[in-house]
């Protein structure tokens, strides 16, 4: 398994990324940093990781755009009771603010968890112009692939020199950094889901 992640996990990668922003909650923000750091230790170059990852997400999102979003629409959400009393709740609101901040919502959702698998039938159901959708969704998926694609790359790099320069005090150094940073990105994340729910 692990000769096949690190010689020909691409493919992987861009599913998982398109299959998270079809609709789908899988781990593509995961995927995506994990590809980062293999790419730090020369399995990948870092420019395909980023360039897999911007196809995958600009994909998912136009599938869930046309699929769920202007194909299925609000006809979708009333086969299920249970959808059908959520989607009666949230939708007004979600679609009043596609309406209104439509290309920054749209831009700005990959990069909070539960947009990022959201906005783009959010879009379609809101008949967002697919022009102007395909444009703010190709600017936030480049922005997003790229962004964590680098951070994950070059902090990958950076714990491989220091555990391989200083040994095991490095390794517990950057296990507590990374489980730091990952309980304060999970903060903010809830936070700024919170204002937006």
């Amino acid at each position: 398994m692990t000769h096949f992640l690190t010689h020909h996990g691409l493919p992987l990668l861009a599913v998982v990324v398109g299959i998270e922003s079809f609709g789908i909650p899988l781990p593509g923000e995961t995927a995506l940093i994990a590809f980062g750091v293999l790419a730090s230790q020369g399995h990948y170059s870092i420019a395909w990781v980023i360039v897999t990852a911007a196809i995958g997400a600009i994909v998912g999102d136009n599938l869930g755009y046309w699929l769920i979003g202007r194909l299925g629409g609000r006809a979708l959400f009333r086969r299920w009771g249970w959808l059908n009393r959520y989607a009666d709740r949230v939708l007004p609101r979600a679609e009043r603010l596609m309406a209104r901040h439509g290309g920054k919502t749209v831009f700005l959702g990959r990069f909070v968890s539960i947009l990022r698998y959201t906005v783009a039938w959010i879009a379609g159901l809101s008949r967002m112009e697919w022009w102007r959708f395909l444009f703010w969704n190709a600017a936030g998926g480049i922005v997003w692939a790229t962004a964590v694609g680098l951070v994950a790359y070059y902090a990958g790099r950076a714990a491989a020199d220091a555990i391989q320069r200083y040994g095991l005090y490095a390794a517990v150094a950057v296990a507590v950094g990374l489980a730091l940073g990952w309980i304060v990105l999970r903060r903010a994340r809830r936070s700024a889901e919170g204002r937006l729910g």
